[in-house]
């Protein structure tokens, strides 16, 4: 077990970095630059000073509000923050000081980017997806839990098993059912944790998705159709699948 101080630290690193996921979730559907010009009030236009910028933080002691023009600041900002610093949390206690925690960290923030810009955008960028697919496997040759064959068959298995559930459902409605970006991150998740995560993240995000699509039908109202974006339940399935999946399969076998 690490002293509190540093499990401390890496919680607020991760909050930093989530910081930094907020400005990637609202500039990457623009095109824009990530890295200029810096942050500033969306509505007023002010640079956003330092001391206004501690994540989580600086949005309590200006109680959710610009500090120039006082217009309300999104709530969105230090959640993302805060999921962000808890499970970088997460993964130092998994994994401890091992490159798995780097690694695992980093397709962690990559999966919350692509969740907030499909849920807001309904699109995956490609910008993140594809670069996804050779980083994790190249992680294959670091990581013990995950060898390079067992990558490359997820990456197979994670893109051709969605593209054959898509091209399917296509040719039996002549409708558009399924992204081509949920079938590149399918194929990202398989890179980093192999064909088992494929096909758990599968299993955990249909049942997710499912029971989270008849929650919003019965609270809308009978009859009411709704699109969901998939990318965030494939992405609730890959983290749950990273720290609980052998646990849950075990489980379940048992039954």
């Amino acid at each position: 077990m690490s002293p509190l101080w540093i499990d401390g630290y890496v919680l607020f690193i991760g909050m930093c970095v989530g910081s930094f996921l907020n400005v990637c979730i609202y500039r990457l559907p623009e095109g824009s630059s990530i890295v200029r010009p810096p942050s500033a009030c969306p509505k007023c236009g002010a640079s956003i000073r330092w001391y206004d910028n501690i994540p989580v933080i600086s949005y309590l002691l200006l109680r959710g509000r610009c500090r120039g023009c006082r217009a309300p600041i999104s709530i969105r900002y230090p959640i993302v923050e805060l999921i962000t610093g808890l499970l970088a949390l997460a993964t130092w206690l998994q994994f401890g000081m091992r490159p798995a925690t780097p690694i695992y960290f980093l397709f962690i923030a990559a999966l919350l980017v692509i969740t907030f810009i499909d849920i807001d955008h309904r699109i995956i960028p490609d910008i993140i997806s594809l670069p996804g697919i050779p980083l994790g496997f190249a992680a294959s040759f670091l990581l013990p839990e995950l060898d390079w064959m067992s990558s490359l068959i997820g990456i197979v298995a994670g893109g051709g098993i969605l593209f054959s559930i898509a091209w399917g459902y296509h040719f039996f409605t002549g409708r558009e059912g399924m992204g081509g970006g949920d079938i590149k991150l399918l194929a990202m998740i398989g890179a980093f944790l192999g064909w088992k995560g494929v096909f758990f993240t599968i299993m955990a995000s249909s049942f997710i998705g499912t029971a989270v699509g008849i929650v919003m039908m019965v609270r809308a109202g009978k009859g009411m159709k709704m699109a969901l974006p998939f990318g965030p339940f494939l992405a609730i399935g890959a983290i749950v699948h990273l720290y609980f999946g052998p646990q849950i399969i075990r489980w379940y076998f048992g039954l």
